[in-house]
């Protein structure tokens, strides 16, 4: 094999020379990590509403979550950003479009990327909590009515938080997922891990050391993810369930 490897390439100065390559991919590991973490936040706390909503007797709000879900889990999350992106500001009042338009460009990349990944991920979590709450024996539903709770209040305090216990596990797959998805993003130019792998290669030849380092990223933040998600599991287990003592 001829590859000249060099993996001092990362400490050497970018060609304008204000950082490093190490700096670049460094920079595009925070920019990963801030869009995943806030577009998670979003999709955990609108996915839970949404799950919920599915649930509930009333068919307009179950028939409106249902339709939530259907849009935004069966459209390719490629062509939702895209639409974010390029579309959504066209149709935005006159001077929303503009402001968004004469925004920071990272900015503009940012929050498109973090309003589709976070409605693209709502969809799925909402279908976990949906799944969670129906999992759950009627009778806890009709002991929280039969204490004289509201339904709101049986939800609140009776069902979600046992259903919330018992989706940790299928929560960890979505939480590693919206990482791994955040590589699309750099389809609009946002400088995220991927997009600065990409131009390491350009800027230096070294295509293995670049999408190795890459690589490496990645598994040390889904290790990380994996090893606090278990915690979380084993500090809400619930004794008789999902191998709960």
């Amino acid at each position: 094999m001829g590859y000249n490897w060099n993996w001092g390439v990362f400490l050497q100065p970018t060609s304008t020379g204000d950082d490093t390559y190490l700096g670049w991919m460094f920079y595009g590991f925070k920019v990963t990590i801030a869009l995943s973490l806030s577009a998670w936040l979003i999709a955990l706390a609108l996915g839970a509403v949404v799950g919920v909503l599915r649930t509930v007797p009333n068919k307009w709000l179950s028939g409106f979550a249902t339709a939530y879900v259907e849009l935004f889990r069966n459209i390719p999350l490629l062509v939702q950003l895209f639409l974010w992106y390029f579309v959504m500001p066209e149709l935005l009042p006159e001077r929303m479009g503009d402001a968004f338009k004469q925004s920071n460009p990272f900015m503009q990349q940012f929050l498109a990327s973090m309003v589709c990944l976070a409605l693209f991920t709502s969809a799925r979590v909402a279908e976990q909590v949906r799944s969670g709450i129906n999992s759950l024996p009627p009778g806890q539903k009709n002991a929280g009515l039969a204490m004289g709770f509201t339904l709101a209040q049986t939800y609140r305090y009776v069902m979600l938080p046992m259903a919330v216990r018992l989706i940790v596990p299928p929560l960890t797959s979505e939480f590693l997922n919206i990482f791994k998805n955040s590589a699309v993003c750099s389809t609009i130019g946002l400088l995220e891990l991927a997009a600065q792998g990409r131009q390491l290669v350009d800027y230096t030849a070294q295509p293995y050391e670049s999408f190795i380092a890459v690589t490496l990223a990645y598994l040390v933040i889904n290790i990380v993810v994996m090893f606090g998600m278990r915690w979380v599991e084993e500090h809400v287990r619930v004794p008789g369930y999902l191998g709960g003592k």
